[in-house]
């Protein structure tokens, strides 16, 4: 009889110290770190939708139709790795967890698309300002019930622990019998720690983490991943696997291309007295089962009036949750709320984006019946269908009314606490997020009507939790509500909310100033209307080098539109798009051959999330062959020089939090941390960054640590001053 063998060999204080500080043993030869770049994309927030088992190509398509424009931070998407493919199990043709039993790191082809699709698709998420979570299946590969259904997905010839070709990389790197723990059997006593982390759950081939070859295999195959663009990682099954473990596989890690910073790590961990969810809150955020329980229960018994003020469910803060409704496991072992449920699941999801306490993530899925096993909508081979919302066999959860325009209002009011709270009942509340947004919400079977207080400007708002609001168009699905004097009065219709923001009034222009596309001076915006000079066939061209500062929204590109035909005649589609780089941001450049000496006007112009923002009046003036340099909406009698401004700060942060450096230009966000320059962790503990200002800017600074869920720690002491002259590099220890 086997007996599980303990993993105590490896040092418990290498997790107290954190992961830059893990004394596990290494392997000799890690995989190289390559140079990091400077984040050129930021997340529109830390709102995350899980799209499970949807095709690569249908994520791509929904981050550029709904997640990018809705304000989603992130998606989450079913394990890339090749799988076990089972035709029938359980009742259930080709079950949903074969994904779940790896048979190689290779990305070639899985049910959901191939490598190509799947860089595509982290490629146009970015684009969006999402980012791709990746479910992390390390803890085991195929089980038992799996050996004799044939090759892997991607066409490997395995057995249970015999696993021969990884990466197909012509590495030799392999999985033998040696590799796996040498319980070799089922977990039986769950109460037992050691049992856990180190025989087989369900019977699944149990990897020998205490093994560093199992673990440099492992972080290959992360690494791999993630320099293709993955932000981060669910890691599945993480109970099983020994803290110090994780915590050398985690160090191990590339930096995030694009986003920049450390890989976002949640670990899906059912804490009980056993494993409490705390052992892991030190290597990453952690799914909080506990809340998931409590607060669907809460909504399910209509008995939501004590959820403004929230415990720490778990022992785990908001900072270290994941919270949920639902996900993939509880939808089908054990239902609280789910879709079957109907509106007031979609409440309970609203509630928990409106709530400052966790990190939400959204589930979002296809039907199924009463086999649970039943894998996704698919062809006779077992790949899955194209995505189609409009079909009853996809729910697509995050596309209801109450949910769609919540991440809108949590971007908003991020950073706020709860404030004045109302109830009426054990099945309604109210609360504010400071003076940023108010949601309410009625989990009774009529309606509640009252007058609200509120610290929210007079105007009138769309409702969030029952539509979007376009921030380009000020087109709103959601219905109407009027603030006026502090308060606004409405009726909640039952299992139904109310979510008002400071981004989403009607009739109000987006915080970037925009302007008629016309000239100045013309009264129409038809360009037909503006005088086009021609240029005359015997001009010679002139190279008119351009450089723009522009700070811009994810998904947006910058244009240069002007009066000449060249210059698009004042049409932003055939206007001159500028480039940026990682280094470069927020400045644009580019160049365009134009009529020697022929003078023009012209303007700056953001393009992109389905809208057009103009720079405001008067328009620019210019000659061909001669550079134009401006900022975005400021105007110089001369032409500015720019003065790079090189950041090095020294500061220690805990897994999750960046560093950001913000101050009172808007280069800087204007004091918003959720808008300054993000800095790269590629030289931990000394962070780094750079921008360009036009020569002369005088600006106040600080650095702030931030995490993805908003929360915002500011260094101490008066804020730093500089005045940006030249050429400078601003060397500074965090205080």
């Amino acid at each position: 009889m086997r007996f599980p063998r303990s993993r105590a060999a490896v040092p418990a204080a290498a997790l107290a110290v954190g992961l830059a500080a893990a004394t596990l043993t290494t392997v000799a030869a890690a995989d190289p770190q390559p140079a990091a770049a400077a984040p050129t994309v930021r997340a529109n927030g830390d709102a995350i939708v899980h799209l499970f088992q949807w095709r690569w190509d249908s994520v791509a398509d929904e981050c550029e139709s709904t997640l990018g424009p809705g304000g989603w931070g992130g998606v989450q998407v079913s394990p890339p790795q090749e799988h076990v493919v089972i035709a029938s199990a359980e009742g259930a043709t080709h079950p949903w967890w074969q994904d779940y039993q790896p048979v190689s790191y290779r990305l070639d082809k899985t049910r959901r698309g191939t490598k190509a699709d799947f860089v595509d698709m982290v490629e146009r998420c970015r684009d969006q300002g999402v980012k791709v979570y990746v479910d992390m299946v390390l803890n085991h590969m195929s089980g038992s019930g799996s050996q004799g259904n044939g090759p892997g997905s991607a066409g490997t010839v395995y057995s249970k622990y015999g696993y021969p070709n990884l990466f197909d990389d012509g590495s030799g790197d392999s999985y033998g019998y040696a590799d796996f723990a040498s319980c070799y059997r089922r977990i039986n006593n769950w109460g037992s720690k050691s049992e856990v982390q180190d025989c087989e759950l369900l019977d699944l081939a149990d990897l020998d983490t205490a093994n560093p070859e199992v673990r440099r295999k492992i972080a290959k195959y992360m690494n791999a991943v993630i320099d293709l663009g993955v932000a981060g990682f669910r890691v599945d099954a993480a109970k099983h696997v020994a803290e110090p473990e994780l915590a050398d596989i985690y160090q191990r890690l590339h930096d995030v291309p694009g986003f920049g910073g450390r890989p976002d790590i949640f670990q899906e961990v059912y804490g009980d007295a056993t494993t409490p969810y705390t052992s892991y809150a030190g290597l990453g955020a952690v799914t909080n089962f506990d809340y998931q329980q409590s607060v669907a229960s809460a909504f399910r018994n209509g008995a939501i009036s004590g959820l403004a003020s929230m415990p720490n469910y778990g022992g785990l803060t908001g900072a270290q949750s994941i919270t949920f409704i639902d996900n993939h496991d509880t939808q089908r072992a054990t239902p609280t709320l789910t879709y079957k449920n109907g509106a007031r699941y979609y409440l309970a999801d609203a509630f928990m984006l409106a709530h400052p306490y966790g990190r939400p993530q959204l589930m979002s899925s296809y039907a199924f019946g009463a086999v649970t096993a039943q894998g996704p909508p698919s062809s006779a081979d077992g790949t899955t269908n194209a995505t189609d919302c409009a079909r009853a066999e996809w729910i697509c959860e995050h596309r209801d009314e109450q949910v769609a325009g919540m991440p809108s209002f949590r971007n908003a009011v991020a950073g706020t606490g709860i404030g004045t709270v109302v109830t009426d009942g054990s099945g309604r509340l109210g609360f504010a997020r400071g003076d940023k947004g108010y949601a309410a919400f009625n989990a009774t079977g009529s309606a509640w009507s009252r007058t609200f207080g509120t610290a929210l400007p007079d105007g009138t708002y769309c409702n969030v939790a029952r539509g979007t609001f376009d921030r380009a168009t000020g087109a709103c699905t959601g219905g109407t509500v009027t603030v006026s004097g502090g308060a606004f009065t409405t009726s909640i219709p039952a299992d139904r909310a109310v979510a008002l923001h400071v981004d989403a009034r009607v009739g109000v222009a987006s915080p970037s100033p925009t302007a008629s596309p016309s000239p100045s001076g013309s009264p129409s915006p038809n360009p037909d209307e503006t005088p086009t000079p021609t240029p005359t066939t015997s001009a010679p061209a002139g190279l008119t080098r351009i450089t723009a500062t522009v700070q811009t929204d994810p998904g947006q590109e910058v244009y240069v539109v002007g009066s000449l035909p060249q210059l698009g005649a004042w049409n932003p589609a055939n206007g001159v798009k500028l480039a940026t780089t990682a280094a470069g941001y927020p400045s644009w450049t580019g160049s365009v051959n134009l009529p020697a000496d022929a003078a023009f006007e012209w303007k700056l112009v953001k393009v992109g999330n389905g809208g057009v923002v103009w720079e405001n009046d008067p328009n620019r003036s210019g000659s061909g062959g001669t550079a134009l340099d401006a900022t975005w909406n400021q105007r110089t009698t001369s032409t500015p020089v720019g003065a790079p401004v090189s950041f090095r700060a020294t500061a220690q942060t805990v897994l999750g939090q960046n560093v950001v450096v913000v101050g009172d230009i808007p280069a800087l966000g204007g004091w918003d941390p959720a808008r300054g320059l993000p800095l790269s962790a590629a030289s931990y503990p000394t962070w780094t960054g750079s921008l360009t200002l036009p020569a002369g800017t005088a600006f106040s600074y600080k650095y702030v640590k931030r995490a993805d869920d908003g929360t915002v720690v500011w260094e101490s002491g008066a804020n730093r001053t500089v005045t940006a002259t030249g050429a400078v590099t601003l060397t500074d220890t965090w205080r």
